[in-house]
């Protein structure tokens, strides 16, 4: 047999895995202030770190922008309800006014005359009162259907604040003119006395 050079005996004696030779690794440069590993690390740090940009301020107006006008959409049908329902405001006017009447009215008028003071001025100041709620929800709802035509044309305005704007614009004109019907004696008028 041949001799054996000095690589193959430290090979048998490095044990059981003889003839493998650990693969060369080349180490990494050092870089001043750590390792290259370590920047690695570092720099895997700062990107798990790292958070999502605050949303823009126009994001947050766009939001809120339909916040208001849902709010208004919702306001203009209440009111357009109140109008034909009949709020705490005109009852409590329709209720000083039949009071004014009993104590203006003499005790010796005419029929004609009590009913008119007492009953026709109160009935008048209802419709009024009912025609203020429906003229204030047609014009709060109006306002919210032309809001896109005037402030951001490019935003589309959410569909529920369109139909509820529209019931608020349809209430607002029925309450109108009933109110209207009501205060000029055309509907429900003052019964006849004579």
């Amino acid at each position: 047999m041949g001799t054996r050079t000095e690589t193959e005996t430290e090979t048998e004696a490095a044990g059981p895995e003889r003839g493998k030779e650990a693969p060369d690794v080349p180490e990494a440069p050092e870089a001043p202030g750590g390792t290259a590993t370590d920047e690695g690390a570092e720099a895997g740090t700062e990107k798990e770190g790292e958070t999502e940009p605050a949303p823009a301020p126009e994001a947050e107006k766009e939001s809120a922008s339909g916040v208001g006008q849902g709010a208004a959409a919702v306001v203009s049908a209440a009111l357009g309800l109140v109008s034909l329902t009949g709020g705490w405001p005109g009852t409590v006017a329709s209720a000083r006014e039949t009071l004014i009447g009993q104590l203006e009215t003499a005790a010796d008028a005419g029929v004609a005359t009590q009913v008119k003071e007492v009953y026709g001025d109160a009935w008048h100041t209802t419709a009024l009162w009912g025609g203020l709620f429906a003229l204030t929800a047609l014009i709060a709802g109006v306002a919210v259907l032309a809001r896109p035509a005037f402030g951001a044309p490019d935003r589309p305005q959410a569909p529920w604040i369109k139909s509820v704007a529209w019931a608020g614009v349809s209430l607002g004109v029925v309450g109108l003119l009933l109110a209207v019907l009501t205060y000029t004696d055309v509907l429900l008028g003052l019964p006849a006395t004579g």
